[in-house]
């Protein structure tokens, strides 16, 4: 007897029915219905996924909105968010109200969430047997809970982006990226690896040290991680110049 997950398929049929926009193609395309289906499955504002690795590299995949792509990118410039903290423990981070504990949990992203009409914030791991892929952040502009069917329809999302991801993967090329992410995520862990050892070099310090440096100077000069990174490598900012 075969066993149907009635709710997965239900998940799958919605992210299947999400009409495709100009530009959608491979797994970037996926997912980004994915995120429009989940953001109106779960009463949310916004979603979006992001995959990262282990050793701080990162991609924001997809966004239901461009709005949103702005507000995933800000947590790996601050070094801080949902997303981040939903990779690091493997667990869901629920944050139904971000008025109570996230101001001083995240006190740059919380504020920046606030500002862009955010008031509550999930996101849920993407993950499979002990291989962490990224997260999938789940916005709303109102203050409250998901219920009890919201979160488990969350979970299944999760589950339908790691999916995605994988198969993705496993039909590109041997060491190449999955259709659609290579510019927007795979291809920057490189650069801004690269990034990380100029600027060690140019101030003789750790690989972790400038990592904080890069992202510093994205919060302060208001850019994306990877477009500071891309600086960087293409020596239009040395941070052996800098006065601060």
């Amino acid at each position: 007897m075969i066993l149907v997950d009635e709710r997965a398929v239900r998940v799958a049929r919605l992210v299947a029915e999400e009409p495709a926009r100009a530009g959608d193609r491979g797994v970037a395309g996926k997912l980004r219905r994915l995120c429009s289906a989940a953001e109106r499955a779960l009463s949310a504002s916004g979603a979006g996924v992001s995959v990262l690795a282990g050793d701080g590299m990162r991609g924001v995949a997809a966004v239901s909105a461009p709005a949103y792509e702005s507000l995933e990118e800000l947590q790996f410039s601050l070094g801080e968010g949902p997303c981040v903290d939903a990779f690091a423990s493997r667990q869901p981070v629920l944050v139904p109200d971000l008025s109570d504990a996230a101001m001083g949990r995240w006190p740059g992203y919380a504020t920046a969430l606030h500002d862009n009409g955010v008031r509550a914030v999930f996101a849920f791991p993407l993950q499979i047997g002990s291989a962490r892929l990224g997260a999938l952040d789940v916005f709303r502009g109102e203050v409250g809970s998901l219920t009890a069917d919201e979160f488990h329809d969350a979970l299944t999302f999760a589950d339908v982006a790691v999916t995605t991801l994988l198969d993705g993967q496993a039909e590109a090329a041997p060491g190449a990226a999955a259709d659609g992410l290579d510019d927007e995520v795979i291809g920057q862990r490189a650069e801004l690896f690269q990034a990380q050892g100029m600027v060690a070099v140019q101030l003789g310090i750790s690989l972790v040290d400038a990592l904080a440096r890069l992202r510093a100077h994205a919060y302060v000069e208001d850019k994306a991680l990877g477009d500071v990174a891309r600086d960087v490598v293409a020596r239009r900012v040395s941070f052996d110049s800098e006065q601060s």
